[in-house]
This record gives structure tokens, sequence and C-alpha cells, in this order.
């Protein structure tokens, strides 16, 4: 597809990261279009990056070659059915709704419809994301192309070989980063109880988080390895392991994960 027109049908935190990071990837403004209800939005996203707007999600759909659906889940529903039947020939709708299946998109925008169904999560507002990607057998392979160059404008996207994996990504990923940061604020309070004042106690657990991703993102071992290598036989570092270990950690985790990824398959049924 050459040049496509892609159109974000609400302007809302995701959608304009997206849109500022595509820019920053050679996507042309004037190739870019976005709709929102409110005006002081579309204003907004007009003047911070010279594309067009629109009140009217009909225009959207009759001129974008793709659509990206970044409207709130509970919403879903009525946007897509009020959108009209004869949109654009070939056009690829995207969506980054969590808990909205591609069975529901496809019955309220019509079957046959090239899906792909995403979900990315907050650290991509800092272009640091990471999106799970699933298309329907409706997406050819120009089209997947297109939907992971939109998505990677904010981070990296990996591709899911069946829907049902969308809730594993949202129990990773999606939720993830509050994982993390649940972590941040125990190691933060807890360094504040052995006597640092709050603020190293924060500033040294941030920094520490940041070295620590930035070495397994580029190491060539394993989390594991890396954790072996920290921990030298009767030291600190092991002793603290071992104690995270008595009480169970992996398994909290692991039952956290479970609640999550059980949690967003009863929203898609909820929102079906």
């Amino acid at each position: 597809m050459s040049a496509p027109t892609i159109g974000f049908i609400g302007a809302g935190n995701m959608a304009t990261s997206l849109i500022g990071g595509m820019l920053q990837q050679n996507f042309k403004a004037s190739r870019i279009m976005a709709s929102d209800h409110s005006v002081e939005q579309r204003d907004k996203l007009a003047r911070q990056f010279g594309i067009r707007t629109s009140a009217d999600n009909t225009e959207l759909a009759r001129e974008c070659d793709v659509l990206v659906l970044a409207v709130k889940p509970q919403g879903m529903q009525a946007v897509c059915r009020a959108l009209p039947s004869e949109r654009k020939d070939g056009q690829l709708v995207i969506s980054i709704a969590a808990g909205i299946s591609c069975q529901s998109l496809g019955q309220w925008l019509g079957e046959g419809t090239a899906l792909v169904r995403c979900m990315p999560n907050t650290p991509s507002l800092r272009r640091q994301g990471v999106s799970g990607l699933f298309a329907t057998e409706q997406v050819n392979e120009g089209q997947k192309q297109l939907a992971e160059s939109i998505l990677n404008a904010v981070g990296i996207s990996l591709w899911l070989s069946e829907e049902a994996q969308i809730d594993a990504v949202t129990a990773v990923s999606g939720s993830g980063p509050a994982y993390f940061f649940y972590l941040i604020e125990a190691m933060t309070a807890a360094g504040e109880q052995l006597g640092l004042p709050r603020e190293t106690a924060e500033r040294l657990t941030l920094f520490t988080a940041l070295g620590a991703a930035d070495m397994a993102v580029h190491s060539d071992v394993d989390a594991a390895e890396l954790r072996r290598r920290v921990s030298s036989p009767g030291g600190t570092t092991e002793q603290a392991i071992n104690s995270f270990a008595r009480d169970g950690f992996p398994e909290i985790i692991a039952r956290g994960m479970q609640a999550a990824a059980s949690r967003g398959a009863e929203l898609s049924r909820e929102l079906a």
C-alpha cells in the first residue's frame, strides 16, 4: 500500500502518542486524520501535528485506508455501529481497545472486515511500549506490515498466533507496568525503613530498576542467569532472594497474572 491515509477515531493519550511517533518515523501529516467529540482535543492535535481533524467519524471511514479505533471499550459498539457500511475498499481496522474481541468487532463493522486487534501498554506514551498484535484471516501481508509500523512508532510489537493469547499479553505487558510500579513502591518503603531518606530510597530504586531493565534487554543471557551472576554464594543478594523464595514470590506473581488474564477474558464476554 503506497502512502496510505490513516485515520484515528478517538484522539486521547494513546492516539496522540501514536501520531507523534508516526510523524517521527516519516509518516506524512497530510496522510493522517483524527476525529474526536472534543473540539479542544481536535484543535490541540491540529496545532501540535498539523494533521486534519474532524468531528465526523463517517468522513474518516470513507476516506482512510486504515482506521485506528482508539475509543474506550464501553463506547466501541456504538462507535462501530454508527460507521457507514460503505467504507473505503480494502480498509484495515486496528483496535487498541482492551477486551473487545475480533468477533464482536466483525459483528459491529461487518463480516469480512480486515481486523488487527492489539494490546499496547502505557510506556507507549513514552515511546517505550510493547504491543501484542493479532490479525484476522482477512488481513493481508502488506496490511500486517503497515499495522506493525504504526505500533512500532511507540515501541515494539509482537505478533500472536491466536487471539486468546491477547489475555496473556494483557497479564504480562498490558498490566505489567503496574507490577513494576508496585515493586518500586515496596522497595522505596523498605529503603525508608532501613534508614534512608525517602527521596534517596526512591531514586536508588528507580535508577536500579532502569539499569537492571537495560542490562536485561541488551544481555545475551536470560534474567535467571543475570540474577545468578549478581547473587554471590553467602552474600547479601542471595539472602534476599532466598527470603523472597521462602515467601512464595514466584507463586504470588503467577497468581496475580492469572487473575489479570482471567479478568481480561471476562471483560471480553461482558463487552460482546
